[in-house]
């Protein structure tokens, strides 16, 4: 059995040399982000940034496409060298290389990807990582790689944090519609090229975790930032799939600013300040992360008394290069305490692919794909990216990614 598809179809080229950014094209994403970030009311701040020059690695947090645009505002007059994920290069991958963009597979561990880092920094320019490797489910920072410190320690240049703040209550990843409030970014030097070079790789992951915190709908409640948006809660039902009142799973719904569960009928608004507040009986969680880490908690439980299990028939899609999505047809995916096992067929042959649990920090899910078969999990190796669709209603990408997250800290002893 194979654990490649698509033998015959030509992969993305990951060795290709990173392309010099052209003038005309830096001028071009400078006249397209300053606008954008004008008129979203974007503030920019900057802490220990004064005298930095030369090469640093910008981590930066993921909510919304806006992201690039104010980044690149943010370190004007200067450009980037940004990691960006496969399918952003889908149908502009001409483009994308000449503004100098480096090609990844979410959630791979890619030596190639190093070298190219490496070089970049060689050259003195500005290295944009986003280390979650995904938007963010409901506006909070979610695991990072153990493995960002040693790739910090190979680069030998200093790091700042690049966090912005309101993206998502703008326009979050399960409602993409934009909300039009104000937002912030701030950028923070949080170690120097001699801090690099002295601390060891657990002092570094232990100063990037405690900088790299956010949190947009804390920020939208302490900072009054109003919503009036008639449909805000729309779609939150994907992030919240567990009821708090009943326990029930997979049962909750979302219409204009409420949220519900269609098991025991209870019901909380969403204000216009990003809170939930129960229309009967007490409010369990106010604020939507607690929420969303309550469910994480639930999924522990599982994980922790080895009953965890996701099991079902999949479609499959194939993304080997920029090209474009190919169907692969009928599958199946299992999710257990050892990780992912997914098989179908290719070519007229069968295939199966594992992704152990240890290894896997994380994964991409997508609500409401494309409009195509609904939510999917996006599970990558080194040579192909796919997107792999549950059927059913019976389940929550959102569940599946918590474990993943669960998984990998229970087997590596991680504690947060």
């Amino acid at each position: 059995m194979n654990d490649m598809t698509l033998k015959n179809v030509e992969r993305f080229d990951m060795v290709e040399e990173i392309r010099v950014i052209k003038w005309y094209l830096r001028l071009l994403t400078w006249i397209i982000s300053f606008p954008t970030v004008w008129l979203q009311r974007s503030k920019i701040s900057k802490e220990g940034m004064n005298g930095i020059k030369g090469s640093y690695l910008m981590l930066c947090n993921h909510n919304a496409f806006l992201d690039f645009m104010v980044a690149t505002a943010a370190i004007f007059p200067r450009s980037a060298n940004y990691v960006v994920a496969i399918d952003g290069f889908i149908k502009r991958e001409k483009l994308l290389r000449d503004v100098g963009c480096i090609c990844k597979r979410k959630f791979t561990n890619d030596p190639i990807l190093i070298r190219h880092l490496m070089r970049v920094a060689k050259k003195g320019q500005i290295i944009a990582l986003y280390p979650e490797a995904r938007y963010s489910l409901c506006g909070t920072n979610a695991i990072l790689p153990q493995s960002l410190a040693k790739l910090v320690k190979h680069l030998h240049v200093p790091v700042a944090t690049f966090l912005t703040k309101g993206h998502h209550i703008n326009s979050p990843f399960w409602n993409l519609e934009k909300r039009g409030n104000r937002t912030e970014a701030h950028m923070k030097l949080i170690l120097t090229k001699e801090d690099v070079e002295r601390m060891s790789v657990e002092e570094v992951n232990e100063i990037i975790n405690k900088e790299f915190v956010y949190d947009d709908f804390k920020w939208q409640y302490e900072n009054k930032v109003r919503v009036k948006y008639k449909n805000r809660a729309k779609g939150l039902h994907k992030v919240l799939y567990q009821c708090p009142n009943c326990k029930s799973e997979y049962k909750m719904g979302s219409e204009g600013t409420q949220i519900f569960c269609k098991n025991c009928n209870k019901r909380w608004q969403m204000t216009e300040y990003g809170r939930l507040e129960a229309l009967e009986g007490k409010t369990e969680f106010a604020h939507i992360p607690d929420w969303y880490e309550w469910e994480r908690a639930q999924v522990r439980k599982q994980i922790d008394d080895g009953t965890y299990m996701f099991d079902k028939k999949v479609h499959i899609d194939s993304l080997p290069n920029a090209k474009g999505y190919i169907p692969l047809g009928e599958g199946h995916l299992i999710h257990n305490m050892d990780g992912f096992i997914l098989t179908g067929t290719s070519d007229e042959e069968e295939f199966r692919i594992e992704w152990p649990a240890k290894r896997l920090y994380s994964c991409h899910i997508e609500y409401e794909y494309l409009g195509k078969h609904g939510d999917c999990v996006d599970l990558n190796t080194l040579n192909d990216t796919l997107y792999i669709y549950p059927e059913g209603d019976d389940f929550s990408v959102t569940k599946i990614s918590l474990a993943t997250e669960e998984l990998y800290k229970k087997l590596n002893n991680i504690e947060v």
